[in-house]
């Protein structure tokens, strides 16, 4: 057997072991191990030394933790309570207030966390029960809590932009610049569909209750500034400071960090248990991504000694397929693989693989970069394995998971309609990295 054919049987194992059920960082170091031995000897073990240590001294990778800390601080500074009842308010004369209300602290809550299951989590406890006494559609309503929820993973500070960075060899603050127009706008495209539909069936989002209508507009205004003015800050600040090379991603995401803990002690809500647990979740999070970025370094390291991408990228050039045909090959190879994987190993097994014939393409690595993040985001959407319906179901168990998967396949669609005119517009992506850096 070549080396070539081994790295497909090693492919082969790895999907395999993921799908049974074993655990992705123990399986590719294992596999690793193995087929490198087979395929080259004693040199895998010196590979295996050079590629977790490379790992470790990668910089970039020490805002992971600083970015997670910071998110869960905000989540439990509470500010996103108080910003969605202020915008809850404010729109209280206008159908469908709700939809929009969630997609906008939605938004701001992506921005500051990065995270989609605090963002799908804190949504749904926030805004269920006021959806469900006010008579709003469950289908709409969980469509727009999940699709919210999941802006996290693309807009900045994205903890899946910074693992992809190293990853594909692109700067993260070009990827932190490129994201943001496709988050905006996939925001827009959500809110407009559910305002849309309010229109056309105005049982779907009711206008408020009398009783739940604002007695004071200026009480509306100051808990609406209380709650976006810190959280706004603080964000634009840390992102701002790296977008505009004030700050590298890590020093930006320290000051994130620090600002969100000063957040939480200024709005008297820190506390050591608090601060403890905090503590805990982001080593928990930081050290589950951060052991398998190494473990996935290795493992394509290995993959690639073995030629197997040399080859299949040979193989396809060799059919003389178009850019285009190849692009929307492999846009719908990551659309299924997000299914039944999450985007850590498909940013870090999958991409590295189709790397190569994506250079031989020509395309511009950071505009691909963001199409396979708003792909990834699908994933989120897309049953049976849609993690966000879980998030949802677990905190408004009343709600049918049937109901939240249908609510969830509406704006999946939205989502793959943002992504072609991505793919239609490369501009989306690509002009304000350029307006900012130049190129």
């Amino acid at each position: 057997m070549t080396p070539e054919v081994l790295g497909l049987v090693l492919i082969g194992c790895m999907l395999l072991a993921i799908f049974v059920g074993f655990p992705i960082s123990f399986t590719l170091i294992f596999l690793g191990v193995v087929f490198g031995y087979i395929g080259f000897g004693d040199v895998v073990f010196y590979l295996m030394t050079f590629q977790f240590n490379a790992v470790m001294l990668e910089q970039t990778l020490a805002a992971v933790p600083l970015f997670i800390f910071m998110g869960i601080m905000m989540e439990q500074a509470g500010l996103m309570e108080r910003l969605f009842s202020a915008v809850q308010l404010m729109l209280s004369r206008t159908r469908g207030a709700l939809y929009l209300a969630v997609l906008f602290v939605s938004t701001i809550f992506a921005a500051a966390t990065g995270i989609v299951g605090a963002s799908v989590t804190i949504l749904g406890i926030m805004a269920a029960k006021t959806m469900n006494r006010s008579n709003y559609d469950v289908r709409l309503a969980a469509g727009t809590i999940t699709a919210g929820g999941t802006l996290g993973i693309l807009i900045p500070p994205s903890i899946m932009l910074v693992v992809m960075g190293p990853v594909m060899e692109v700067p993260v603050t070009d990827l932190f610049a490129a994201a943001i127009v496709p988050g905006i706008m996939l925001a827009f495209l959500y809110a407009a569909y559910s305002m849309v539909r309010c229109w056309m069936n105005p049982a779907l989002g009711p206008v408020l209750p009398e009783s739940e209508q604002p007695q004071s507009m200026a009480q509306v205004w100051r808990e609406f500034l209380l709650g976006l003015v810190p959280p706004a800050l603080l964000v634009f600040s840390a992102l701002g400071s790296i977008l505009f090379g004030l700050a590298t991603p890590t020093e930006g995401a320290g000051c994130g960090a620090f600002g969100a803990l000063l957040l939480t002690l200024a709005y008297r809500r820190l506390s050591w248990a608090k601060l403890r647990t905090a503590l805990i979740r982001t080593l928990e999070i930081s050290a589950l991504v951060l052991f398998l970025v190494a473990a996935s370094n290795f493992f394509g390291a290995v993959f690639s000694r073995l030629g197997t991408p040399a080859m299949l990228t040979e193989l396809l050039l060799g059919l003389e397929w178009s850019p285009v045909l190849i692009l929307l090959i492999i846009m719908a190879l990551i659309f299924l693989l997000g299914w039944p994987l999450e985007w850590v190993p498909i940013v870090l097994i999958i991409v590295p693989i189709l790397l190569p014939l994506v250079e031989q393409q020509g395309f511009n690595l950071t505009w691909f970069a963001i199409l396979v993040a708003v792909n990834l985001q699908t994933a989120w959407l897309s049953p049976p394995v849609a993690l966000s319906a879980y998030f949802l179901k677990g905190v408004v168990p009343q709600w049918d998971l049937k109901d939240i998967y249908h609510g969830m396949m509406q704006f999946m669609l939205i989502q793959l309609l943002g992504l072609a005119l991505i793919i239609i517009f490369p501009q989306i992506a690509l002009w304000l990295p350029g307006l900012i850096y130049g190129g």
